[in-house]
């Protein structure tokens, strides 16, 4: 059976309502690919269950979307899922002081089963490393309005 966005099936967005989803920064990555060949997936949401350890991505490519292959990255972090949730494209990553990481593009499984890797878009490119980030701050995923 075909995935009902790609399929054009669903020409809505069929989430009323949810919780974020947060993740707590397990560890800070560094580096950046040109070439790195992420294969985003087709489906624009999936359930992170508490305890699941994923990694963050960046990419500043503006056409970055379900379906397509993403080149230009930067490492983020590994967050471990404190509070479960769907995570859908387009859902604000947010760390818990606020600042925006970004807005989430997709998900590449490479490494699947060991863990999904998120992909965000940022327009501008950073490894968590020169984000700053700290172990232990939380990252927020969370529907707009």
């Amino acid at each position: 059976m075909k995935e009902p966005y790609s399929a054009r099936l669903l020409n809505f967005d069929p989430y009323a309502k949810k919780q974020p989803v947060v993740g707590r920064i397990v560890a800070v990555l560094r580096g950046k690919l040109e070439n790195r060949n992420l294969n985003i997936v087709e489906t624009r949401s999936r359930a992170l269950k508490a305890g699941e350890i994923h990694e963050l991505i960046m990419t500043d490519e503006k056409e970055a979307t379900c379906g397509k292959v993403v080149n230009r990255i930067a490492y983020v972090a590994f967050i471990e899922i404190v509070q479960g949730g769907v995570a859908v494209s387009k859902d604000q990553v947010r760390l818990n002081d606020g600042r925006l990481l970004g807005t989430l593009v997709g998900f590449d499984e490479t490494h699947m089963p060991n863990h999904e890797n998120i992909v965000i878009y940022s327009d501008q490119l950073m490894s968590g490393e020169e984000l700053g980030l700290q172990i232990g701050e939380y990252v927020i995923f969370y529907k707009e309005g």
